[in-house]
């Protein structure tokens, strides 16, 4: 009969351990070596979906700085067009008339 090679998967993700013949096996080492694989996995899988995360939403710093500028920029020119009514306080706190 033909012996089955220790530490083959199986369908369902288990490992098949043969008989050792006697000898002690340390099961942790087989549990310890399945959680690092999944730890890989894990984190080659989340790197993946920060990367796609990073190209969907991201700005850079420059982009986020310049779009800050532009938009106070705009605040400014959009405030020096504004028509203030006769009576009222001007921006600089004279009376305006």
């Amino acid at each position: 009969m033909k012996a089955k090679a220790a530490g083959r998967p199986t369908a369902h993700g288990r490992q098949i351990m043969d008989s050792d013949r006697g000898n002690i096996v340390n099961f942790a080492s087989f549990r310890k070596t399945r959680r690092e694989e999944e730890k890989r996995a894990d984190k080659k899988r989340k790197e993946e979906t920060a990367a796609a995360h990073r190209v969907k939403f991201g700005r850079s710093g420059a982009q986020k700085k310049r779009a800050k500028l532009e938009e106070e920029r705009r605040r400014r020119e959009l405030e020096g067009k504004q028509i203030q009514p006769s009576g009222t306080d001007t921006p600089d706190g004279k009376d305006g008339d």
